[in-house]
């Protein structure tokens, strides 16, 4: 859409001027350490990863954002034309966001992988996106082709169906979140000019006022985004805008648990619902709490995570048990085959989870982002960047369709291709994640190999961390320069698997004779026996040049759920370090794992074991497999049952499907088979 020069510059000389000064402080007790301040090294789990990503995933998602008519849509809305059928053109109204939201994962990977044909690139689609914006700063092409025939879920009108299915809201949440990023990856504010023009519209269109349209998110992740915008800016008509999205759930026309729109949010107490849009809303509460000081928020927030992880969080740190409607179950509902656990889920559990961190400062919500990080999300890609999960099941006969498409392995791109572009952008996120900062202490919250530039209550800390964690419970960490001097303290993260605890509830526990033991030193002096401080053990008096070395024994560990947790009583799964284990049919000589039994005092061997990607580059990856004695079931010449002593080859949850579908298992059978073979 045309838009005057004048209404432009106005618009840029307002951001620069606003962006010159010092940014406000995000209110949070403790603070998140910029992913542009943290550098992972290439050849580690972690940088590996993200090799991935950039030279896959982030590839991939553009091009498909050519083929599958993603521009097309911004091109076309800024010509709009009464002849466009635009519910052919486009698959769903959210689309536009496959496009903000590579753009946002290509920005955090800039930082790492400095690349000037892909900031170029970038800039082609931002400026493809720009001239699609309408003159008044409303941007979502599912009206903007066809003002006359929108979308089948747009409504007639602006916002008329937001809490039902348009999605103007939710689009708007994630330009902002790529502008963010690319803002602070490039210093270019022609996205971020773009952003704050929609979110302006927004705040002056959608409100509690008269004459403004009185909706709510129907999918939630505007709070997040507005929150996020604020902080940039120092603007508080975003951070109002935000807070009013959460005060007025409950209260606008359409009112149900799918969307956490039943009731006000300060009176949930239970995860229900849509499990993204429920922890993108709860993510969001935590921002506005935390930069408003509303403790009423706090309080609902903590209830429903502990909800959550004493009665809804799979043992891979997935939600969402049920494909009706993407969402959680009922207390204790965790199926395995029909498990849904949508990827996008498990990145909300992250940011929520992140959030929970900065309010409280509590090693347990890093624990469970670890949990989830490592398993449910990952899991959701594979490992050469390529192919994608959109549910996460913890079993599977190679039979069941988890896949809205009815695929049962991982697919290059989907119709609706959230979990893909989701991914996308949250993967090469991940060095933001590592560290967090209070006054003058230095959290270590995730472990992965990097080289960081952090500011330590205003001066500068650098670090160089070295690890081949997870693999591994070794970690090295160098202080190159301290700038903040003996008042630095370094908070260790003492894993809950370390100190005997699975997840920071009963929902699971450790049932073997096992027992880790971490040990800590300084230039080769024992610091470990310093007394714990939520899950942290501190560091002090360091100097540059100084070396802390970190040691976690990491022994493979068996789990059992709680009886409660019908599906996964009187079974075990394995799980070694911060990862989850399973058993899967190609390691197993194509056997019906699912028949497997393992002894009821197993011992366990890990070694190093090769896995071919025969579904993906052909390529071959290593992890760390666990072999384990076991006995299978299988019909004797008689034709009665026997058991078959065996070799179980366990593999890491994340990596299995890489070679076709077929029988994988995370909670085994164990113990005296219930079969009388005297």
């Amino acid at each position: 859409m045309k838009k005057s020069l004048f209404t432009i510059l106005l618009c840029m000389m307002t951001v620069a001027t606003v962006l010159a000064r010092k940014s406000i402080q995000s209110g949070y007790p403790y603070n998140q350490v910029p992913f542009t301040s943290v550098k992972l090294n290439s050849g580690t789990f972690w940088g590996d990863r993200l090799k991935a990503v950039r030279e896959v995933t982030i590839p991939l998602a553009f091009s498909k954002c050519q083929s599958e008519g993603r521009y097309a849509n911004f091109e076309r809305a800024a010509h709009p034309s009464s002849t466009y059928n635009v519910g052919r053109l486009m698959g769903f109204p959210f689309d536009d966001t496959d496009a903000y939201k590579t753009i946002e994962g290509a920005s955090y990977i800039l930082q790492t992988y400095p690349d000037k044909k892909l900031k170029v690139y970038i800039d082609s689609v931002i400026n493809i996106i720009a001239k699609a914006q309408e003159s008044d700063g409303y941007l979502y092409t599912a009206r903007t082709q066809n003002p006359q025939r929108p979308h089948p879920w747009s409504g007639s009108r602006r916002w008329e169906k937001e809490e039902e299915g348009s999605h103007e809201l939710y689009d708007l949440g994630h330009l902002i979140d790529a502008a963010c990023a690319h803002y602070q990856a490039t210093g270019s504010t022609k996205l971020l000019n773009i952003a704050r023009r929609y979110a302006d519209c927004v705040v002056r269109e959608v409100g509690p006022d008269s004459g403004q349209a009185h909706v709510v998110p129907g999918h939630q992740i505007a709070e997040m985004a507005l929150s996020r915008l604020y902080v940039l800016t120092g603007n508080k008509k975003y951070l109002d805008e935000a807070k009013y999205f959460l005060d007025y759930r409950g209260k606008t026309k359409i009112r149900n648990a799918y969307s956490q729109s039943d009731q006000p949010v300060v009176n949930q107490k239970e995860a229900e619902g849509h499990a993204v849009r429920a922890g993108y809303m709860y993510s969001g509460m935590a921002d506005v709490a935390a930069l408003t000081g509303d403790s009423a928020y706090v309080n609902a927030i903590d209830a429903i995570w502990n909800n959550i992880v004493s009665k809804k969080y799979y043992l891979t740190g997935g939600v969402g048990a049920r494909h009706d409607g993407e969402a959680f179950g009922a207390n204790y509902e965790l199926p395995n085959l029909t498990a849904y656990n949508e990827t996008c889920a498990a990145i909300a559990q992250c940011y929520f989870n992140e959030r929970m961190f900065l309010l409280h400062g509590d090693a347990k919500y890093i624990d469970c982002l670890e949990r989830t990080l490592y398993n449910g999300v990952i899991s959701g890609m594979s490992v050469d960047g390529g192919k994608f999960f959109y549910p996460n099941p913890l079993s599977s006969d190679g039979k069941y369709a988890f896949n809205a498409d009815g695929t049962t392995t991982r697919q290059p791109w989907f119709g609706c291709a959230c979990c893909p572009s989701n991914l996308c952008r949250f993967i090469p996120s991940v060095p933001g994640y590592i560290y967090g900062v209070r006054g003058n202490d230095l959290y270590l919250n995730l472990f992965a190999g990097n080289v960081s530039h952090i500011k330590v209550n205003g001066k500068e800390v650098v670090l160089q961390e070295t690890t081949r964690y997870p693999w591994d419970g070794d970690i090295a960490v160098k202080i190159l320069k301290n700038k903040v001097g003996r008042k630095l303290t370094l908070k260790v993260r003492i894993p809950g698997w370390v100190r005997d605890h699975v997840v920071p509830s009963d929902l699971y526990s450790f049932n073997d004779s096992v027992k880790s033991n971490y040990y800590i030193s300084v230039n080769g002096k024992n610091v470990s026996g310093k007394v714990l401080i939520d899950g942290y053990l501190p560091v002090s008096n360091l100097n540059s040049g100084d070396v802390v070395r970190i040691h976690f024994d990491m022994q493979p560990r068996v789990v059992i759920a709680n009886p409660k947790v019908a599906a996964d009583r009187g079974k075990i799964a394995v799980e070694r370090g911060p990862l989850v284990y399973c058993a899967e049919s190609p390691d197993n000589s194509n056997s019906d794992v699912w028949h497997d039994i393992i002894h009821e005092k197993p011992q366990f061997l890990v070694k190093p074991y090769e896995i071919k990607n025969t579904e993906g580059d052909g390529k071959t990856f290593t992890v760390m497999a666990i072999m384990t004695p076991a006995q299978e079931m299988v019909k004797g010449n008689s034709g009665r049952l026997e058991l078959k002593d065996v070799q179980l080859t366990l593999i890491p949850y994340y990596a299995w499907n890489h070679r076709g579908a077929g029988y994988m298992e995370v909670w085994m059978n164990h113990g005296i088979c219930m079969f009388d073979h005297d």
